[in-house]
């Protein structure tokens, strides 16, 4: 006996709302007694950390440990969908049996799910584990649990941090010392966007900034002092050196359109500006120009957190020695050297689940010159603008899902008792600190859920969760008809560097 399963259609990248199907093929050489086959889209969100914990004073002492190592593992169901393929309502509700015999040979039974927007986990989420044929229930965990958009799948990290997405077939045998047979095949998942904010019209557009100041330092020319003495004739006393013009005082900007959003697969609507404040006559030249995006992922495990740190380089130029052209004190860095630099396929989109969150900051290094006529002067100042910032999938929600949800209010839910709530959790695991400005002025109206109870269910497999208001509202809408980039797991990054000067970050 063998099963397998084969995708109809697969693609690539799969998003919310598309329709994942296939057939789970059942492969039998002589005649089986089977009791169910069923077939689950599932989806798991994993982290394994190790860490130290300090040992009583009375374990510890002389030549003693005074840290026991500590290994962590914590995992998150955040997608579960159930069918029973075998044996169908009708043939279950004639037959009224539990068990069924197969003949040999070749049985396809066909599968189809709908991928949701929102992730299934619930706090004291209950599951079933199958033990010597026996469904026995595990109590659910009381780790922080949301329900948000589902996360992009993940691997990173040397497997610190797991977020993958499959479909399993299981062909459930009747006596209890005969195995189950299973199969699986895992598919990769990028979410939908959430929508943006309108775009106000044209001069009313406000942008996010990150701004530093410099002052040259002064530069000063030898004065001539004319002929050189003589041996025997005196010389003349020389003058000291003469300063010459004001060294330019300038401030240079990084600015993106508010709410600070950038698209995975795209370039970045970025401006970098230098405005002088100062009437200096210099003249000032680029020579260096880096754009990095910095990576921060948190991983938690229980009681253990970890802040993992990557970057992505989008360009890194040097030597330019480009003279930068003035417009009334202001001089515009030229958006040529960026447009054709997308976001690189391995960044993944900001995401926030149960153990495992995803934020960005954007770094932008800018190395200038200033100078006279002809003359360059050998002072070169680098400065880094850092800006916070929500990197999308670039997979726009349909139309008739925008609509849907415009002409629709989330309904109030009423209070229920006995029921954790979503702040105690939050106080039992909060989330650690993070930099930059609040979340509130970041995060545009997105697909959030509500917090909805789990109900236990009284069968021998756990029933589904029930539908987010954003599924409920999407049920009939169809899958997203447009483009859908390209996304490659990033495996090893290195470590982002730090901040090279401090500044100031804000809206305009």
């Amino acid at each position: 006996m063998s099963v397998r399963i084969v995708l109809d259609h697969h693609q690539p990248l799969y998003t919310n709302l598309d329709f994942i199907q296939g057939r789970a093929i059942l492969s039998l050489t002589r005649n089986e007694t089977i009791a169910a086959i069923t077939v689950k889209l599932e989806g798991d969100s994993k982290t394994h950390l190790v860490g130290e914990t300090p040992l009583p004073a009375s374990v510890g002492g002389m030549g003693r440990r005074t840290h026991d190592v500590t290994i962590e593992n914590e995992l998150h169901k955040i997608l579960y969908k159930l069918a029973t393929v075998f044996p169908t309502e009708d043939l279950h509700l004639a037959t009224a049996s539990s068990v069924y015999t197969l003949p040999a040979g070749l049985h396809e039974f066909p599968f189809k799910f709908k991928l949701p927007f929102n992730n299934a986990c619930a706090d004291a989420q209950s599951t079933y584990v199958n033990v010597a044929g026996l469904q026995v229930q595990t109590p659910g965990n009381r780790d922080r649990h949301v329900r948000k958009t589902l996360p992009p799948s993940l691997s990173m990290f040397q497997d610190q941090a797991l977020i993958r997405y499959y479909v399993k077939a299981t062909v459930q045998r009747p006596a209890f010392y005969k195995e189950n047979f299973r199969s699986e095949v895992t598919f990769q998942f990028f979410p939908i966007e959430p929508p943006r904010p309108p775009v106000p019209p044209q001069g009313k557009r406000s942008e996010s900034y990150a701004r530093i100041e410099h002052t040259f330092a002064p530069t000063t020319r030898p004065a001539s002092s004319g002929k050189s003495p003589g041996l025997f004739r005196k010389g003349s006393v020389p003058k000291p050196d003469s300063p010459t013009t004001p060294p330019p005082q300038i401030c240079i900007d990084a600015r993106l359109p508010d709410p600070a959003i950038i698209t995975c697969n795209e370039a970045l609507p970025l401006r970098i500006m230098v405005t002088k404040l100062n009437d200096s006559p210099a003249t000032i030249y680029l020579q260096l120009l880096q754009i990095e995006l910095i990576a921060r992922t948190n991983v938690r495990a229980h009681f253990l957190a970890r802040d993992n740190k990557t970057s992505t380089v989008i360009i890194s130029k040097s030597n330019m020695h480009i003279r930068l052209p003035e417009n009334n004190k202001v001089m515009h860095i030229d958006k040529a050297h960026w447009k054709d630099s997308p976001l690189p396929s391995n960044v993944a989109p900001s995401f926030d689940t149960c153990n495992i969150s995803r934020s960005y900051d954007l770094h932008v290094k800018v190395g200038l010159l200033h100078g006279l006529g002809d003359q360059t002067y050998p002072e070169l100042v680098v400065e880094t603008l850092v800006m916070p910032v929500l990197v999308y999938s670039g997979i726009r929600p349909p139309d008739a899902l925008l609509q849907a949800m415009a002409g629709h209010s989330p309904p109030q839910k009423p209070p229920r008792p006995n029921v954790v709530s979503t702040a105690s959790l939050s106080n039992l695991s909060p989330h650690p600190p993070s930099a930059g400005p609040p979340a509130a002025d970041l995060q545009p109206p997105g697909f959030e859920a509500l917090q909805t109870g789990q109900t236990h269910p009284e069968g021998p497999f756990p029933d589904e969760a029930p539908p987010s208001y954003e599924d409920a509202v999407a049920d009939g809408i169809g899958p997203v008809d447009g483009p859908r980039g390209v996304y490659q797991q990033q495996q090893e990054g290195r470590g982002g560097g730090g901040v090279g000067a401090t500044g100031e970050s804000g809206k305009s």
